[in-house]
């Protein structure tokens, strides 16, 4: 199977040509966010305040990167569980979110989400942080730094490597991997 390049910030027709199991390159602007720095977003808009990135057409990606070496711009860079961010995400999404790297399953109402707003849900390689880090060309904290490798960081991404799990049609990669793997 080919590996189909795309570029943020993402736009509606982009995703809906994805679907579960293709393998992306993603090239561009992302920007990483865990549940702490979820809840502080979400406390934002519920005062009425504007979140620290425009977050129409973006992806977030759940990480807590490690410090990096001497000469290098990130550390470890792997991805986290995505359940943790599951409270959080369907509001997000409604504000224009269009993409989120994670591992591991979404909940019902995250997937839902996916569908009704049409965004994509990509695993990243989990076990693979260093090789990921290397697909980083730039990072830099854009808020929250008081959360350390929790705070939110704008990273400029080439041939970041992921895989579509949960596509804008409600399919589910674990769901539909599963049921092809008990049906051999």
């Amino acid at each position: 199977m080919k590996e189909i390049k795309i570029t943020t910030p993402l736009d509606t027709e982009i995703l809906c040509n994805l679907k579960t199991g293709d393998k992306v390159l993603i090239s561009g602007t992302v920007y990483t966010a865990r549940d702490a720095a979820h809840k502080r977003m979400i406390e934002m808009l519920g005062r009425g305040e504007e979140l620290p990135f425009d977050i129409k057409g973006q992806i977030i990606y759940y990480v807590g990167p490690t410090p990096p070496k001497p000469g290098k711009i990130i550390g470890s860079a792997g991805p986290t569980t995505s359940t943790r961010m599951d409270a959080y995400t369907p509001e997000l999404l409604a504000l224009g979110l269009k993409g989120m790297i994670g591992k591991g399953l979404r909940s019902q109402a995250v997937k839902d989400a996916i569908s009704k707003y049409k965004g994509v849900y990509f695993s990243g390689v989990g076990g693979a942080a260093a090789i990921i880090s290397k697909s980083i060309v730039s990072a830099q904290v854009i808020a929250f730094e008081d959360l350390g490798p929790e705070a939110i960081r704008e990273l400029v991404v080439k041939d970041f490597p992921a895989v579509v799990v949960n596509d804008c049609y409600g399919r589910d990669l674990y769901i539909e991997g599963k049921k092809q793997f008990l049906n051999q």
